[in-house]
């Protein structure tokens, strides 16, 4: 069964602007068995150049139902059919981005028939249905292109003869005639996002071997995945070319699914993941209070840190975050490592730094700046968990954290009774700890609401 569709709307641009007028004509493979059409009350006003091609003006809507009010009869002349356009994705994004205003998931398989018109009626000047409809005699009287109901018929009419040269074709007779429309990166799309959910977690991208070629996280997998197909990058061609199969862990949490992502990118190393693959850490940035009572900060190797706020893969990245420190709070150079002559730093030369190097600021003032950049970067030293999602309506999750460091994560039934701190570290699924997960934490932490943590 199918659902050829048309809509009307206010633009072009389905995040923005919007429905009209729609109609859905029910098809059985054979004939149109139900019609149905109404104009939309957009709730926004229709451009002037829009009513002249369509002629539908800001009265015509005024009394029409709006969409909320006719989203019922979609679902319901829509649902376990495939949803047939012209131009299809158009027609789909806007009545799919209707529905998600509404809160609700409304997905359906597609066809599209210009991309069905090419391959079943090559070499024609022109596939938009207008000129098409006229090269093959299908009348649509001047009143009705550019309406709902006119195009949708027309599009009807069309699919009829594309269904007649599916059967005397002698490639495409014995497909279906949605395979005809599918190319090999569409069969593995459809295929990929059939299995992935609308959920929180991690996904893996496979190749023919069964190797992770690609890791991600997303709050909702399947729609991340399908950022992926519509990506023209060169790039992502090339992992659309490899990709074969697709697997998943539901997180529930977002958290869980970002330090998840990092830790299992650097186990694999996926070939397309070109960010946290690396897995050695040679350089942190350390801090100490010298003679003066200033606070320091200082690059050095990782092995020689005494009490390190960040670790990096290279020097180079540990540099471009204390460049970025000193920046943001006028640190002197001297006091950062990067000045081993001594004297005039070349930040106060430039009025940056404001004199602790040349004794014009008092030590006080100074390390108040400081001081913000350990209170954000030091690490707890205490033992605790956050309470966040879990992968159900009945289940929270935890991440333990051990003396300020990530240690893994977990999930508990919200009906469960849980007496000890030992109890619940036997929820927790360990990690193997990289020390750029404790700042993925605390950057996400930082722009997320506050989780529950309980001190253990």
């Amino acid at each position: 069964m199918f659902a050829i569709v048309d809509i009307e709307t206010t633009g072009g641009r389905h995040d923005r602007d919007r429905i009209t007028e729609i109609a859905i004509l029910v098809h059985d493979g054979l004939t149109v068995t139900e019609k149905y059409s109404t104009l939309i009350n957009p709730e926004c006003r229709i451009p002037e150049f829009i009513t002249r091609m369509t002629r539908i003006t800001n009265k015509m809507v005024e009394g029409a139902p709006k969409f909320y009010e006719v989203a019922k009869k979609i679902v319901e002349m829509t649902e376990g059919k495939i949803f047939i356009a012209h131009n299809v994705n158009f027609d789909y994004n806007f009545i799919q981005r209707e529905f998600s205003s509404l809160g609700y998931k409304w997905k359906r398989e597609k066809l599209c028939t210009v991309k069905l018109s090419r391959k079943l009626l090559p070499k024609r000047i022109s596939y938009s249905l207008g000129k098409l409809c006229e090269s093959l005699g299908i009348e649509i009287a001047t009143g009705d292109r550019h309406r709902a109901m006119g195009d949708a018929e027309a599009t009807a009419k069309l699919f009829d003869i594309l269904l007649q040269k599916k059967s005397e074709h002698p490639t495409y007779r014995r497909q279906d005639i949605h395979e005809i429309n599918t190319s090999k990166v569409d069969k593995i799309r459809l295929y990929v996002l059939k299995k992935l959910p609308e959920e929180c977690g991690v996904y893996y991208f496979l190749n023919k071997e069964k190797e992770i070629i690609y890791i991600g996280k997303s709050t909702n997998m399947r729609t991340r995945a399908i950022g992926h197909f519509n990506n023209k990058q060169t790039k992502s061609d090339q992992l659309k070319n490899e990709l074969m199969d697709v697997d998943f862990v539901k997180t529930g949490s977002e958290l869980i699914a970002l330090l998840l992502e990092s830790e299992e990118i650097k186990k694999h190393k996926p070939k397309h993941n070109r960010a946290r693959r690396r897995d050695v850490f040679t350089h942190s940035i350390d801090h100490f209070i010298d003679k003066k009572n200033v606070i320091n900060f200082k690059i050095v190797p990782c092995d020689e840190a005494n009490d390190p706020l960040l670790s990096y893969t290279t020097y180079t990245s540990a540099r471009e975050k204390l460049n970025e420190w000193i920046d943001e709070h006028s640190l002197c150079l001297n006091h950062c490592g990067l000045n081993e002559t001594g004297g005039e730093c070349f930040q106060r030369h430039v009025k940056k730094c404001y004199g602790i190097c040349t004794n014009d600021e008092v030590v006080q003032e100074y390390n108040l700046r400081a001081q913000r950049i350990l209170d954000e970067y030091r690490k707890e030293k205490t033992d605790y968990v956050l309470i966040d999602k879990g992968r159900t309506e009945e289940e929270n999750s935890i991440i333990l954290f051990e003396k300020g460091r990530y240690a893994g994560y977990g999930y508990f039934d919200k009906s469960d009774t849980i007496s000890s701190s030992e109890e619940l570290r036997s929820r927790i699924k360990r990690a193997n700890y990289f020390p750029d997960v404790d700042e993925l934490a605390r950057g996400w932490l930082s722009q997320n609401q506050k989780l529950k943590k309980i001190i253990l």
